[in-house]
This record gives structure tokens, sequence and C-alpha cells, in this order.
């Protein structure tokens, strides 16, 4: 496939360095809006240039931003994304407590992202056509499954979403980037 995306599967140091508030924002920020120096990403992210510089040079040390070697000239130093995506198998990380720990601190702020995302959504979305408040939104279900079956799921939700970035129109009406997020827990009510 010639427009996928290029993918890295997290290892244990890279997860260890990626749990940090500011390194996921800058890692995100680099990859929806493209290369950016380090004074770029800290105004956009509300933070200081030496912090966004030294936490870029963290990412960089395992492999997760380089330097975008094309754009810069003398001390200006362009940063993009080595990946589109990041994955890893929470199980990846058992035999690793740190990593096992940054693992759930990033599962958590994913949480947290997709509260603030939905906050956004719910205080804009008065601004938004017909289509898009009627198209956008969140819902739940409750299934009976095994993690055999729950597996599936997630793979052939995973594909359908491949296959509509894969599909993308260049030119379709009222397009804009959209988050998806994908959620699949057992219920737990005092079990365990």
């Amino acid at each position: 496939m010639e427009n996928a995306p290029r993918a890295v599967h997290l290892d244990n140091r890279q997860v260890r360095v990626l749990a940090h508030p500011l390194r996921l924002r800058l890692l995100g920020t680099l990859r929806a809006d493209g290369p950016a120096t380090a004074t770029t990403l800290a105004e956009k992210l509300d933070t200081n240039t030496g912090a966004t510089s030294y936490h870029l040079r963290q990412l960089a040390e395992v492999g997760l931003v380089t330097e975008d070697l094309d754009r810069g000239t003398g001390r200006q130093r362009w940063w993009r994304a080595a990946h589109d995506m990041s994955n890893f198998e929470p199980t990846d990380f058992d035999d690793d407590p740190d990593a096992r720990a940054a693992v759930q601190w990033i599962q958590a702020d994913q949480v947290r992202l997709l509260a603030e995302q939905s906050e956004r959504w719910m205080a804009a979305e008065h601004g938004y056509t017909r289509a898009w408040r009627d198209a956008a939104g969140m819902s739940d279900s409750l299934l009976r499954i095994g993690p055999a079956r729950l597996q599936a799921l997630n793979d052939e939700l995973w594909r359908l979403l491949e296959r509509y970035r894969d599909e993308q129109v260049p030119d379709e009406p009222e397009a804009e980037p959209v988050h998806v997020f994908l959620a699949a827990y057992p219920r737990v009510e005092g079990k365990r």
C-alpha cells in the first residue's frame, strides 16, 4: 500500500520516554500539523522554547522524532515525527514495571484527551452545520464477548478506519480532521 502510514511498535525505552505530558503533545502536534521548530511548538503548546527543545531531543534519542534536514537554516532546527502512528500491546511490558507504569500513564492520558476533545466539540458544535452535528458524537454498546472475539472486533474496526484513511477524497466538501477514539474494556464492577 503506497500511502500506508509509517508505524512504530514501541519498545520499553520509547514508552518510558513518551510517558510525559509535553512529549506526548509534541509528538501529537508534529504528527497532526507536520514539521515545526521548537519555537513554533512552544508557542502552540504554551510552553517555553528551552523545555520544548529538551523534550524534542529526548524524543529524538529514542527515534520518535527526527530533525527535518530539508528545512531550516543555521541555528533554526526543524523537527518532524519519525512515524505516523505508534502502537504496542500492554503485555509487551509485563516484565518491566517502569514501562508498564508508563503504558498506564499513556492510556490514562488518552482518556483525558478523549474527554478534552469531547468537551471542545460540545462547546463548539453549535457553530457547525446540521450534517456535522448529526454525524459527530459518541455512543456505547454492551456486548457479552470473550477476548478472542474482542480482539477480532478491534482488528476489524481498525481495518475499517484504515480503509477510510486510505480512501480520503482530496476535494471532499466540508472535510475536516476527525479524531476517532476506539476503546473496549471488560465491564469491571468490584470483580477480581
